[in-house]
């Protein structure tokens, strides 16, 4: 027995090994490593662009990117390439069908084939990602209309992974410089607009946190770590286990995270700085109000086995498709640094990254604080001012010109050349000037500022943006525009389900309150309590009471807003070109597909949100108040007039003066009676305008997903329509049966001398 089960155990730990071994392998066939040869030894830089959108209906993107970047790349020379998604657009010319197109592409393979050749740059250091433009209407990775795995550079040279992991390497070896990308697309690609998200899975996060961890085995031999990616983290979901990518660049305290998406449109300040926050309840899980965050206050640690700052930039980059943007990455000594480039105006003749010291408004960190402050800096780090700089043309000179900003004015304290450091083998040029970098120590991270000035053989001078620098790493402040707020402040995923919810129970409450109100107190609202008052809340309270009061739009609102909760909102076809329907409810899209065999609940969440918050919000609401509205305008008139007329309400039966109008004479005009009423003229056009906003989002929606408005969503497209409509035809029908009151009555104010009062006051 003891011999078969050696027989055994021997058979076994070979083919466990060998499986090991595959794993390892595998594992590590997306890794990459890349010995920078040639000086500068201290500097590695890379090259960044992002949402490419080439398209067939805008072809000047593909030209100006066929003309631009390659004399660039040529001039820069860098050792990585990272264009970090949406490569094509995937739009109509009215933008409101999204999905592939395979012309876009072929067209995106042939302008990267002739930007390599052009360049003079090794292929393989190109790193093309996944945007969800790319993803517009893919069932499935791999498939027939997954165009990005036949045509873009990574599937050309087989990164079929999600992640792809690359290391720079200087000085044999000594310094790494490891370089994260990460695709975070839906696995099932919706069309669009509900394809705005990205969705990592705890598959994706494990794989980025092996990636990121794999130098960690050799703490003596420090390495710099960037993770590169489509998404902001403003608009990444978590796992279905709940943790989020926020989290594992936090766990291995990244450089920076550099990521596309959002475009220049919301601002040019769309960078963010993360900082890991302790506290249960902390804001940060749905807000942050800063750019930057101030460390808190503790007992400074400077004790060699004390643990890393967990912190790390969020930085986002403009587009290539309106701004003809290009960012350069630079790491240097460990510190990292870029400048944004705009092709808008044409090619550069010279470009200037200066790499220390860094700019404090976005680039410094509690880190490198620390570090000064406890004296653990490398010295040799700090005891120089650096730049690169690439040009076309020789450089006779460069300057470094330091101001001084305590009085107020800009006064030059260092106006110094700089030397270049390399020689004709090197990959670019660094630049640096010694300084007494103790001297610029100081409390305000804004004081002093750097500026660079370079001057080519032909004569032409350029010169960098004034930036603010802290030797000791103290933060610049810097205020988001409410834009900016708006998409990089908010953490949309986890905002989502209480906007929705607080939006739905106070839609809700808004019917049901009033209702609960008139039932159990048997009290309404008056036109003279309204005025006794004075107050907005008894003004709103009458609207909302006098929507009681027509019991088919009460109902009627109420009964769609639970169809927006218990059903599917619209019914429509999800990908690019299929016969797999899926329909839409507040949780996302339930999809199944064709054959039967599979079907996927509740994708695209929280991307749903940006049809159902707008709906919401900008039609249900309106809808409501302004129904009301026109409900309660007929009460206060009708209130003013027998105010004036000294009459009792019950003895008009309902009257209302404005149903007719009278002339000097006291005869009447007209059956319809909209002359003199402009409140209730104001509140129609806004009915009318609702009515226009909505169904402009039904033609958006029914080009989108190829949807017929009468067989696939009849309730979301026509509820709010028909229930804007039904109250004011309920309001003008009891104008009418009040008219054969006022034919009554007409005699008896003509004896009485009250109709001159009555239209002069009414």
């Amino acid at each position: 027995m003891g011999i078969l089960l050696l027989l055994l155990l021997c058979l076994i730990i070979p083919i466990c090994y060998a499986h090991h071994q595959h794993q390892t392998s595998s594992s590590s066939s997306r890794r990459t490593v890349i010995d920078v040869k040639h000086g500068p030894d201290s500097v590695v830089w890379a090259v960044q662009l992002s949402d490419l959108h080439f398209s067939v209906h805008h072809p000047q993107r593909a030209i100006d990117f066929r003309n631009l970047v390659p004399p660039a790349l040529s001039m820069i020379n860098p050792s990585l390439v990272l264009i970090t998604g949406d490569l094509t657009d995937g739009k109509s010319k009215d933008l409101l069908v999204m999905k592939q197109n395979e012309e876009e592409w072929v067209e995106y393979k042939d302008v990267m084939e002739d930007v390599v050749k052009r360049s003079g740059l090794d292929k393989n250091i190109f790193y093309d990602l996944r945007g969800n433009h790319d993803n517009f209407g893919v069932p499935v990775v791999g498939g027939s209309l997954d165009f990005y795995s036949k045509y873009s550079i990574n599937g050309q040279l087989g990164r079929s992974g999600h992640v792809n992991g690359v290391t720079l390497t200087l000085q044999a070896g000594k310094q790494k410089y490891l370089f994260v990308g990460l695709d975070s697309t839906m696995s099932v690609g919706l069309r669009g607009p509900t394809n705005l998200f990205g969705h990592p899975t705890d598959q994706l996060l494990a794989e980025v946190d092996l990636e990121l961890s794999q130098w960690d085995s050799q703490p003596l031999k420090p390495v710099s770590k960037i993770s590169f990616g489509h998404f902001p983290l403003s608009f990444s979901a978590s796992s279905q286990s709940g943790k989020t990518l926020k989290d594992i660049f936090l766990k291995h305290s990244l450089s920076a995270y550099v990521c596309g998406h959002l475009h220049s449109r919301f601002g040019k300040n769309l960078k963010r700085y993360h900082l890991s926050s302790h506290r249960f309840l902390s804001p940060q899980k749905f807000f942050q109000f800063n750019l930057n965050q101030n460390p808190s206050e503790g007992s400074k640690n400077c004790s060699f086995g004390a643990p890393p700052v967990q912190e790390f930039w969020e930085w986002e980059m403009g587009d290539w498709r309106k701004t003809r943007a290009m960012r350069i990455l630079a790491i240097d000594r460990g510190h990292v640094s870029f400048a944004d480039i705009d092709f808008k105006s044409g090619s550069k003749k010279t470009i200037i990254l200066p790499t220390f010291p860094l700019d404090s408004r976005f680039m410094s960190t509690s880190s490198s604080h620390r570090e000064y402050e406890c004296e653990h800096m490398l010295p040799s780090s700090y005891e120089t001012v650096r730049a690169l700089v690439f040009s076309v043309s020789p450089i006779v000179s460069v300057v470094a010109k330091i101001y001084d900003t305590k009085y107020g004015n800009l006064d030059i304290v260092v106006d110094a050349p700089m030397t270049n450091l390399g020689d004709e083998s090197s990959r670019g040029d660094l630049y640096a000037v010694p300084w007494n970098y103790k001297a610029f120590q100081d409390p305000s991270a804004d004081r002093f500022w750097l500026q660079i000035e370079a001057t080519d053989i032909m004569g032409r001078t350029t010169m960098t943006e004034l930036r603010p620098f802290s030797v000791n790493g103290l933060h610049g402040k810097v205020s988001w525009t409410w834009k900016e707020f708006f998409v990089m402040g908010c953490q949309w995923e986890a905002l989502y389900y209480p906007i929705l919810w607080v939006s739905l129970y106070f839609l809700l409450l808004i019917l049901l309150i009033p209702r609960a109100f008139l039932f159990f107190s048997r009290k309404q609202i008056t036109y003279k309590s309204v005025l006794a008052a004075k107050g907005f809340i008894s003004g709103v309270g009458l609207v909302l009471q006098e929507l009681c009061n027509f019991p088919i739009a009460w109902f009627g609102f109420l009964g769609y807003l639970f169809y927006l909760i218990l059903f599917p909102w619209f019914t429509g076809q999800v990908f690019t070109d299929s016969e797999d329907k899926g329909y839409m409810t507040y949780m996302g899209w339930v999809v199944k597909f064709s054959d039967n065999k599979s079907n996927h609940d509740y994708i695209g969440s929280p991307d749903v949100m940006v049809v159902v918050l707008p709906h919401l919000i900008f039609v249900v609401l309106p809808a409501i108040l302004s129904s009301g509205a026109l409900a309660a305008e007929r009460v206060v008139h009708r209130g003013k007039f027998l105010s004036v007329t000294g009459k009792k309400k019950d003895d008009y039966s309902g009257l209302d003066q404005r149903s007719v109008r009278y002339d000097s004479r006291g005869n009447r005009r007209s059956k319809f009676h909209f002359g003199g009423h402009w409140i209730r003229l104001i509140l129609l056009v806004l009915c009318l305008v609702i009515c226009w906003k909505h169904f402009k989002n039904c033609r958006a929606l029914m080009k989108a997903y190829e949807m017929n408005p009468l067989l696939h969503f009849p309730v979301y497209t026509l509820g709010i329509p028909l229930l804007c409509s039904t109250l004011p035809l309920k309001v003008h029908q009891k104008d009418l049966k009040d008219d054969y009151s006022i034919n009554r009555l007409k005699t008896q104010l003509k004896t009485s001398g009250l109709v001159e009062n009555v239209v002069l006051a009414c």
